[in-house]
C-alpha cells in the first residue's frame, strides 16, 4: 500500500513477522487504526496519527442509540415502545412525594382584611338563620302562646314581648358585636402567633401528592 507524503515521496509497507505489532521498523500491510503511513527523509516508514478521512469509516454512526445520561435528547419519546409504561411504573415505585413545611409568619394586615370579609358574610348568615327560625316558630304558634302567657301574667295592657322587630333588632346587635370581636381576636391572634413562632418555631405541616 502506498500513501502520499507531504514531501512528495512514497513509502511501501512490507509484511512483518507473523504476530508482530506495527511499528516504524516493522510495518505491516494494514495501517494501524487511526494512523496513516508517511516517509521520513531516509526513506524509512513512519506512522502519523492524523485523523482518518470519511473513506475509512466502517459504518454510519447516526443510527447508533446513545446511552441515556439524563439529558433531554436521551429522554424516551412517545414513539419509544414501553416509554409510558416505564415512567408510570417508576412513579408508582417511588410513591407520592411529601414536603414538610413550617408556617413561620402570618401577615396581620391580610388577616384583618380576611376576617372583615368573613365576619360580614357570617353576619348575613346569622340574620338569615334567625329569620328562618322565627318563621318556623311563628308558624307553629309558639310565638303567640308566649305572647299570650306574658300578657296574661302582666295584665291586659302589657305589650307582646316577642315580635319580629324585637327579634331582628336583637339579632342585628348581637351580629355587630360578633363582627367586632371576630376581627379583633383574629388580628391579635396572628400577632401572638408570630411572636410564638419567633420563639419556638411555627406549626409544621406535611404536604403530600395524592
Amino acid at each position: 500500500m502506498t500513501h502520499g507524503s507531504s514531501g512528495g515521496h512514497t513509502a511501501t509497507g512490507s509484511a512483518g513477522p507473523a504476530g508482530g505489532a506495527p511499528s516504524p521498523t516493522n510495518p505491516t500491510t494494514s495501517t494501524p487504526w487511526g494512523s496513516t503511513s508517511t516517509s521520513t527523509p531516509n526513506g524509512a516508514p513512519a506512522w502519523n496519527s492524523a485523523p482518518m478521512g470519511a473513506a475509512y469509516a466502517d459504518a454510519p454512526t447516526a443510527a447508533v442509540p446513545l446511552v441515556g445520561d439524563g439529558s433531554a435528547a436521551n429522554a424516551p419519546t412517545a414513539s419509544t415502545p414501553g416509554a409510558g409504561r416505564g415512567s408510570h411504573s417508576a412513579a408508582r415505585a417511588r410513591g407520592p412525594r411529601r414536603a414538610r413545611l413550617q408556617l413561620r409568619h402570618i401577615n396581620p394586615w391580610t388577616v384583618l382584611k380576611f376576617s372583615c370579609v368573613l365576619s360580614i358574610a357570617l353576619f348575613f348568615v346569622w340574620l338569615i338563620v334567625i329569620g328562618v327560625l322565627f318563621g318556623v316558630l311563628d308558624g307553629a304558634g309558639v310565638i303567640n302562646k308566649i305572647n299570650d302567657a306574658y300578657t296574661t301574667i302582666q295584665g291586659g295592657d302589657a305589650k307582646a314581648p316577642v315580635t319580629a322587630g324585637i327579634v331582628f333588632g336583637g339579632a342585628a346587635i348581637i351580629g355587630v358585636v360578633n363582627i367586632v370581636l371576630f376581627i379583633a381576636l383574629s388580628t391579635v391572634g396572628s400577632v401572638v402567633y408570630n411572636l410564638c413562632a419567633d420563639l419556638v418555631g411555627g406549626v409544621e405541616i406535611t404536604l403530600s401528592e395524592r
